[in-house]
């Protein structure tokens, strides 16, 4: 049996410059206007990417083009309602006469709660030990409270990831040595045992969006396009904190019961994006990496 040959790097080669390098990268992230996808689209602008962001409020996606485009790279906008099939391939086709290369980068990102009805901190908690007190609390929920969930943070994202594969194998085509990927961004909601505070529909779209991205990566495992899932803890966004300022940031006001003791931070998605995208992630695939400050050590969670 022979031995398996492996290429020996120089020194150059491991350097963070160069392992972390996004410059050659076209991204495309939905709901790169505030949250989480700005903190990506930040990142990956900051280090040399040109990012299209897409959202329904064309006002916050001009506004991150105005205060986060100076630099090496460049945000643009993309307005565009992912909810709708034909918008998906709407996009997909605006971003092909845009990129004549293809892409190298679709984050699925976008999502929303819908849980008001339920949530604990919104509606109250139920007597866990009586069965018509969590009857009754569940039955607050409303049927389109789950068809919205559902149909943004999981229907949306299969479509977007159909409509842009064959931008995504372009890219990876005109690219030697690199690979094209998606990362969806799931949520450790959809790992976690309990109702995620009462987020029943939130929590449960989660978990069908992890399970959807590992389809996904097996689906095009022949096509050499990688997918990855970035799990997030709690990070400041309008979905957490309910509004987000000038800047299109939000602010977490507490301290958090996570063994870090805090939410998660620009720095802290920034680096977890740049690992999974950059060429020193290209052995990566089929990965779920959850950036939460140990919650899950101290949460009930399936993993």
């Amino acid at each position: 049996m022979s031995a398996v040959k492996t290429s020996h790097l120089s020194n150059e080669d491991v350097q963070a410059s160069k392992l972390f390098d996004v410059s050659h990268v076209v991204a495309v992230v939905t709901g790169g206007g505030t949250g989480i996808g700005l903190m990506i689209a930040q990142a990956l602008q900051s280090n040399g990417a040109k990012v299209y962001i897409t959202g329904r409020r064309e006002e916050a996606l001009d506004s991150v083009v105005k205060q986060y485009s100076t630099g090496p790279g460049s945000i643009h906008a993309l307005p565009g309602d992912i909810t709708k099939k034909e918008e998906c391939i709407r996009l997909a086709e605006e971003v092909g006469k845009k990129e004549s290369k293809g892409i190298h980068l679709l984050v699925n990102n976008a999502g929303i709660a819908r849980d008001d009805h339920t949530k604990f901190s919104a509606a109250g908690q139920p007597d866990m030990k009586s069965a018509e007190s969590i009857s009754q609390h569940m039955l607050k929920s409303e049927v389109s409270d789950w068809q919205e969930t559902f149909e943004t943070n999981l229907t949306a994202q299969f479509f977007m990831s159909a409509a842009f594969i064959p931008l995504l194998a372009k890219g990876r085509d005109v690219t030697p040595g690199y690979t094209s990927s998606i990362v969806n961004i799931t949520s450790i909601s959809g790992l976690m045992k309990g109702s995620s505070n009462g987020q029943f529909a939130y929590a449960t779209s989660k978990a069908g969006f992890v399970h959807m991205t590992r389809m996904l990566a097996t689906t095009l495992a022949e096509t050499k396009i990688r997918v990855n899932q970035i799990a997030p803890g709690i990070f400041p966004s309008e979905m957490t904190t309910g509004e987000s300022d000038e800047s299109q940031k939000s602010e977490l006001s507490s301290e958090l019961s996570n063994p870090a003791g805090r939410g998660g931070g620009d720095a802290d998605m920034a680096a977890t994006i740049l690992y999974l995208v950059g060429k020193g992630g290209l052995f990566l695939n089929n990965q779920l990496i959850h950036p939460e400050g140990g919650q899950l050590l101290v949460a009930p969670a399936a993993i």
